[in-house]
């Protein structure tokens, strides 16, 4: 402690010069090596704050320009962890003992004894060292804290990472892209944790999820009496997250008449309630992510070009498993130790082979598939090492119980799934060649709602505008 006062500095200021000299003097003899600086004039005092790191200041409380306690909450402003000590006369030490509940940390009395304004100063130092080794300590919590969640030490996670923090420290709107099961979700977690704004809770939002009669609802809010069944007024999403952020999570699948409410939003910073006719102010960060390939999303006309270049300020790409094959044994260690937490069983491994076989496998679902494999593992193996054969996947295991078997009967579940899959995307697409891509057309024949032809839709990757241009359709109605 004694080594690092060494490495601080002191600024005393007074309106007497013949004092400053004097205490720069005796304080310089004590404490050899301390940065002393003197100022006659508060304004110059906090110009000297402003600029340079001051940790001690010795401030009078009786100053011309303004009295100690203006100038203790304008040095508090500046720096909050910096130490201040008042000066004053025998007659004012009800004035001193105000000034410590305003903020300053000790007071001393002219004429000094220096015995006691050494002591002071000293204990007011190392006050010091440890409010800002305590804020320091604080802000790397806080900036490692949203990486928590994260695994890996690959080239593209250190990129990740980064980028990450970069971005966290601007209010640009960003557009996370990524397979399923790569993070995106984490990764907008971690922004809004690192960004100004989080002291206010993430709002998210998964949009496919959400019907597309009640998204806009959602989103925008509504009036009551706005839709049946709207007994109340809502605020919606956008509101709840003003001054916060709002995660649009699958932004691909939003359907186009809600994507132009949101490029309205994006544009002019407000938003209008269903059936409302007044508009409202929102200061919203906005965080979209997808994993769906939006350029060609565009080119068949079921995402706006518009919006694309709104959302894509900023643009995030979390790795997909075989981008960063090289983190595989860390994420093993990782879900193996926190499964065995979950579960209450005693810490197991993977054996070397086993380990061997996970790095090598093809990981279309990620890190979540990945979880998801080790989850079974652990659940299912009696032993504290997990070898390769509780990895084997279920047709694996089939070619091991006999090569010779007769061929395997296909589960009448998966057979009826694929029979009604392939009967359904046959049936909706000869609906829309004959309606030229007319979903409230194709809907009326075959007797289902639109809504629920959309959602049939959208499942299947059926895109009524594909139709419009065969058949010379302008029209979605």
């Amino acid at each position: 402690m004694e080594n690092d006062l060494v490495l601080q500095n002191i600024l005393i200021v007074d309106d007497q010069p013949d004092l400053l000299q004097g205490l720069k003097r005796m304080l310089g003899r004590e404490f050899p090596g301390l940065s002393i600086f003197t100022r006659v004039d508060t304004v110059e005092a906090l110009d000297l704050v402003a600029s340079k790191s001051i940790d001690l200041v010795l401030l009078d409380i009786q100053m011309p320009e303004m009295n100690g306690f203006e100038m203790l909450e304008k040095l508090q402003r500046a720096d909050r962890c910096i130490t201040v000590i008042m000066m004053t006369g025998y007659g004012s030490i009800e004035t001193a003992v105000e000034a410590i509940k305003a903020g300053a940390y000790d007071f001393i009395t002219k004429p000094f004894d220096k015995a006691g304004l050494f002591r002071t100063v000293r204990k007011g130092l190392e006050h010091n060292l440890l409010v800002r080794e305590n804020a320091n300590l604080r802000q790397r919590v806080r900036e490692t804290a949203p990486f928590a969640d994260f695994v890996g030490e690959s080239k593209p996670m250190q990129q990740l990472y980064h980028a990450i923090r970069t971005t966290a420290r601007t209010d640009y709107t960003v557009l996370i892209r990524g397979e399923s099961g790569t993070g995106k979700e984490l990764t907008a977690r971690a922004i809004h944790s690192l960004s100004k704004r989080r002291n206010r809770p993430l709002l998210m939002v998964n949009c496919p999820a959400i019907p597309e009669h009640l998204l806009e609802s959602e989103l925008f809010g509504h009036t009551r009496g706005a839709f049946t069944g709207a007994d109340r007024d809502q605020k919606g999403l956008f509101v709840e997250a003003d001054k916060s952020t709002l995660c649009l999570d699958e932004i691909g699948d939003v359907p186009v008449a809600v994507q132009t409410k949101l490029l309205r939003v994006l544009q002019e910073h407000e938003v209008k309630p269903v059936g409302s006719t007044r508009t409202r102010s929102v200061d919203v960060r906005i965080i979209a992510s997808t994993n769906r390939d939006l350029e060609k999303k565009i080119r068949e006309r079921s995402f706006r070009e518009d919006l694309f270049y709104r959302l894509n300020v900023v643009t995030l790409h979390t790795p997909s498993l075989a981008e960063i094959r090289e983190d595989i044994p860390l994420l093993v260690d990782h879900f193996t130790r926190k499964v065995c937490s979950e579960l209450e069983l005693p810490e197991k491994q993977f054996s070397l082979e086993a380990v061997e076989e996970l790095v090598d496998r093809e990981w279309p679902g990620n890190v979540r598939e990945l979880q998801n494999v080790i989850r079974g593992a652990v659940l299912f193996c009696p032993h504290e090492i997990i070898d390769a054969r509780y990895l084997r996947r279920p047709e694996q295991e089939r070619r091991v119980r006999g090569r010779h078997s007769p061929r395997e009967v296909e589960q009448y579940k998966v057979a009826k799934d694929k029979t009604i899959n392939t009967f359904t995307v046959k049936y909706v697409t000869e609906l829309l060649e004959k309606t030229g891509g007319n979903v409230s057309r194709a809907a009326e024949m075959s007797g289902l709602t639109r809504a629920a032809l959309q959602k049939i839709m959208r499942r299947h990757n059926i895109v009524a505008q594909q139709y419009r241009e065969k058949g010379g359709a302008s029209s979605p109605d």
